[in-house]
């Protein structure tokens, strides 16, 4: 138990001492079209969203990065604290530490503590059964639970449990006996189209596709060891393929858009894609420690703001007409979705 404590700190150490991934998330290689006569005031722009049954004041959620040692706690109480300031939403690190370990359970109820009202999510590995996952949920009284794959870094981690084979028939269970909405989530190395029809076949409607381009847990495993492995490091989907394999397959699901999201216009390219919400993860740990809790509302006003600039240059007014609107993708994003089938040229001739 104090073995996975001591982990999610170095988890954080290393996530924030390491560089950027080495590999880009794609999104250069999308453009939306700007309308130079659109009609629109930025005070006609909506931004709100209804995620889990609540409304939030934008289509943003700080997802999932911690807790689990005592150390861990301001980190998610000041998180919550902006997730109520900024009317978004928040997803806690992994609870498996809680449930090990009694003493911790306040490193993450804390989120709930600070945000009574906000929709929060509750985080466990995929590999876990019904009743962790109830119990993670009732311990911070979440909206709904992601459930993270993360293979690649399961195969590496000298602490990692490599027993996948159980995985789908489990989640098939849990989809049937809880009562509450199951988010299924890569933790950066992408979900293939593939992975997205068997995960839709055992019931999950939620898709947080986890694209490479973010945090890069290889390299962060690889930092903890000491050693360097540029081969695995560059493994994975970018985010930008996986946006478009995942809504290409028309199965009336949501994606959130997550991995290597760094500014307003990739959460604007995002939502054109299709993705009905957007996360990011390492950018807000990075202000909140190295700066305040104060100058992380700053800056997630700043990308709410930003947003809403984009929304009037395109000819959006509220988030649904986002998608809408018509985009171009060029470059390795273009050869690789032209090589799986995907019909891009639909895409720019909205």
């Amino acid at each position: 138990m104090v073995k996975r404590q001591e982990r999610k700190l170095e988890h954080l150490k290393y996530t924030l001492k390491i560089e950027e991934s080495p590999v880009e998330s794609g999104f250069s290689d999308i453009s939306l079209v700007h309308q130079s006569v659109s009609g629109i005031r930025p005070s006609e722009v909506d931004l709100s969203v209804e995620f889990m049954g609540k409304r939030l004041e934008a289509p943003l959620m700080i997802n999932a990065i911690t807790g689990g040692h005592p150390d861990t706690l301001r980190i998610n109480r000041d998180l919550a604290i902006v997730a109520r300031k900024t009317g978004v939403a928040m997803a806690v690190g992994s609870q498996k530490a809680a449930l090990e370990d009694a003493s911790v359970v306040r490193t993450y109820t804390v989120a709930r503590e600070e945000n009574p009202d906000g929709v929060l999510l509750a985080n466990l590995s995929a590999t876990c059964t019904p009743e962790e996952a109830c119990r993670s949920v009732e311990m911070i009284r979440a909206d709904a639970i992601q459930v993270h794959f993360n293979v690649p870094q399961e195969l590496v981690m000298d602490e990692g449990d490599p027993d996948f084979e159980m995985v789908l028939p489990r989640l098939k269970k849990m989809v049937e006996t809880v009562h509450f909405p199951i988010v299924a989530k890569e933790v950066g190395f992408g979900m293939s189209r593939e992975t997205i029809l068997k995960l839709y076949q055992c019931g999950i409607r939620t898709m947080d596709i986890g694209g490479r381009g973010g945090t890069n847990f290889i390299s962060i495993e690889n930092a903890r060891k000491g050693i360097k492995n540029n081969e695995l490091e560059k493994w994975g989907i970018p985010t930008s393929v996986c946006l478009f394999e995942g809504l290409e397959l028309g199965l009336g699901i949501d994606i959130i858009a997550s991995g290597g999201l760094r500014t307003s216009l990739d959460m604007a390219k995002s939502l054109a894609a299709g993705a009905k919400m957007v996360t990011m993860a390492r950018p807000f740990l990075e202000i909140l420690t190295r700066g305040s809790a104060e100058m992380l509302v700053g800056y997630i006003e700043n990308l709410k703001k930003g947003l809403s600039w984009y929304m009037v240059m395109t000819g959006a007014r509220s988030i649904p007409e986002m998608t809408g609107i018509p985009l171009v993708i060029t470059g390795k994003t273009a050869e690789w979705l032209l090589r799986r089938g995907v019909d891009i040229n639909a895409c720019a001739r909205r």
